[in-house]
Order: C-alpha cells, then structure tokens, then sequence
C-alpha cells in the first residue's frame, strides 16, 4: 500500500521555533485526494533515564503548556542542531535539567513520539555513576527534582499519572532491560 498513496503536494502553514506545521495532499489509491496535516520537528530530540546509586531514578516535574499541568518526565530536550549527537545532547540535558552528569551513557531506544502526524525521534539513553555538579536551566525552564523507586513510577504509569510517551516507553524499556532477569 505504500506505493499507493502519493503525496502530491506540501504546503507549509507555519514556521514555529521547534516545528514547522505542513498541510500535505495526499492522492490515495482510487485516486481521490486527501489532505493529511504533519508536524516537523527541525532537530529531534535525546532524554535520559537517570539512576542515582540506590537504584532510585531522577525524574524532572515540569509545566507543560499543551496539558495545561504539571508532568513528571525524564530528562529530555532538543538537539542544539541536526548535526549534534543524540549521545551529547543526552548528556547536556541530564545536566541542565538535573544538576547530574555521567561520563558513560548507555543507548537504550529509539523512539517516535506521534507517528500518525509528527516525525519526531527520540533517542533515550540510561546514565549511571551520576555526579552532582549543577543545574543550568533555561531561561523558561521551572523544573523540580525528585527521586523515585522504579515500582513507583511504574504505578504511576499503570494509575494514568505519568502519560508522557517518551517517559512511559523509557521506563518500561528499562525495566524490560536492566531489572528482569
């Protein structure tokens, strides 16, 4: 089916910071045509599952506008360029956002957030052997700290408090990986 639907034009409606909106028309197999909305996101994106030495795992509570509330994520944000490594954007964020660094980071996943109209990825990866430095916040960045037990997190998932796609998937990969044997 794949070769049967065409794009045939795209148009771009919007040019945001982060993501340009498209309207694409599309021409299906009977050859009507069809008009399919997409998402651009210019850079991609990296975020990190921060385990302190007890096990615990850092999460970041932050406000976020399309929700309207609070979330409890994963450290995670947008590459600074097309050219920068998911590796290095990880490792620049588990800092800004946490005030923890890791000198190794080990791939976990890769992920896209909403295929049916965003091309986002994400690449996910877990840091150990954390050490305190210092938070570097953007300038609209309010983001609280706190820790909690994977289990934790896992009821919070299962109880609908943590919906976040990229944390939920992380979390269970996780815990798929590295904590049953």
């Amino acid at each position: 089916m794949e070769n049967q639907i065409k794009r045939v034009n795209r148009t771009l409606k919007y040019q945001g910071v982060i993501v340009d909106f498209y309207s694409d028309t599309m021409q299906m197999p009977d050859g009507r045509l069809a008009e399919w909305d997409l998402i651009h996101h210019r850079k991609g994106a990296a975020a990190v599952v921060p385990v302190l030495p007890d096990g615990k795992i850092l999460m970041v509570r932050q406000f976020r506008n399309a929700l309207d509330r609070m979330t409890i994520e994963i450290p995670a944000g947008a590459r600074d360029s097309t050219e920068e490594e998911t590796i290095h954007c990880a490792a620049r964020e588990l800092e800004e956002e946490t005030g923890y660094r890791s000198e190794h980071l080990d791939y976990l996943m890769s992920l896209r957030t909403t295929v049916a109209y965003c091309d986002e990825f994400i690449d996910v990866y877990v840091a150990r052997n954390l050490v305190h430095t210092k938070q570097h916040l953007d300038p609209d960045e309010f983001v609280e700290l706190e820790a909690f037990e994977l289990d934790q997190l896992c009821e919070m998932i299962y109880a609908g408090t943590i919906q976040d796609a990229k944390t939920v998937a992380a979390l269970m990969a996780y815990k798929s990986k590295y904590c049953i044997k």
